[in-house]
């Protein structure tokens, strides 16, 4: 059962998906994301404005609260997107490891409306080397060098 609560922030996350869209600064995609009662990142679709093709709402509001916390992950928060979202913002969502992930639209919606990511998933089900995008790997020592660095780094943070 969705709470008033839970509604008026997704009516946020709208709102923001309409100034951006306005403004046009890119599709009709906006999101917040929320701590306790506390707003403490917005963002709405920057890709045309930054001609920046991760600047996707969810990715803003994510670096946004980031920031706004000082922390890398967004632990105890919830992420109020207006659309589903896309297969690289729920990886970037995953990352930050909120507890909840709201959306309004789906993902077929959006396709409905000309932003279908229906193609990234089929890729990604595809052998690397028949994809349209060809994964080449190029194995070298120097960069498992940096691994093995990377494991006996005593002072690093895990995440």
């Amino acid at each position: 059962m969705i709470t008033e609560r839970e509604k008026q922030f997704m009516l946020l996350a709208i709102e923001e998906s309409a100034k951006g869209m306005s403004a046009g600064h890119g599709g009709p995609f906006g999101c917040v994301i929320v701590k306790g009662d506390e707003i403490v990142g917005r963002g709405h679709n920057l890709v045309l404005s930054t001609n920046d093709p991760t600047a996707h709402a969810e990715v803003v509001a994510i670096r946004d609260a980031c920031s706004h916390l000082q922390t890398f992950q967004l632990d105890d928060c919830e992420i109020y997107c207006s659309c589903e979202p896309c297969p690289m913002c729920f990886g970037a969502i995953y990352w930050s490891r909120p507890a909840k992930i709201f959306y309004a639209n789906t993902k077929q919606d959006a396709a409905a409306i000309g932003f279908d990511d229906q193609f990234i998933y089929d890729q990604l089900e595809i052998p690397m080397h028949e994809r349209k995008i060809p994964l080449i790997s190029i194995k070298m020592d120097e960069a498992w060098a940096v691994f093995e660095d990377w494991q006996r780094k005593n002072d690093k943070t895990q995440y």
